[in-house]
């Protein structure tokens, strides 16, 4: 399972989805433009010392992702399904709810800028996969930090993926104390086509 955020502007939200990340082991990949810098004080704040826990990636364009995700896929040796059957996309504009979905072990979570959403071409493009929190109708959306929380526990439960086993104890992390940014633990791959 992956989590993605498309064009994220807020840094306290990614720096909590990267805090998860760490703690799921799930990669966490961002897709470019981001509203904030790599080097920005409330990302790694929000982060904590779990960056060095992050498998995080950052792709020029949505193209560049799906062509990364593509070459990992080939270089496994069960083989995954289709990318377009893996992807969910999280929205505030319909689709199935979040506690409906039949999520999939290798599925693609996908959530999209605080302020717009995802892009239009996706949501086209994607139509079926649509994914949903039901909220009442006079809230618009929810925390987009708080979306990739309830998105990612939800998900691996119902794809019956084993969540971390932790009865409360904490052991550090070797390279917790060494004060890592998130630009020395992030993969950064080059723009594909441009598309998004």
């Amino acid at each position: 399972m992956e989590l993605v955020l498309v064009h994220p502007e807020i840094p306290h939200n990614t720096g909590c989805a990267a805090r998860l990340s760490a703690a799921l082991g799930l990669p966490l990949h961002l897709v470019e433009p981001l509203g904030f810098s790599l080097e920005d004080r409330y990302l790694k704040r929000a982060g904590l010392d779990y960056w060095p826990m992050v498998d995080l990636h950052v792709h020029a364009d949505w193209t560049s992702l799906l062509q990364y995700l593509e070459r990992e896929d080939e270089n496994r040796v069960q083989p995954l399904p289709p990318i377009e059957d893996r992807v969910r996309l999280f929205t505030s504009n319909g689709g199935q709810s979040l506690f409906d979905v039949p999520f999939g072990k290798e599925d693609i979570l996908v959530f999209g800028a605080e302020s717009k959403g995802l892009p239009e071409e996706m949501m086209q493009r994607f139509t079926e996969r649509r994914v949903y929190v039901p909220i009442r109708q006079e809230v618009r959306s929810l925390n987009l930090a708080n979306v990739v929380c309830l998105g990612a526990y939800t998900a691996m439960h119902r794809a019956g993926l084993p969540l971390p086993k932790n009865d409360g104890a904490h052991q550090r992390h070797p390279r917790a104390d060494e004060g890592l940014q998130p630009t020395a633990v992030a993969k950064r791959h080059p723009g594909g086509s441009g598309e998004q």
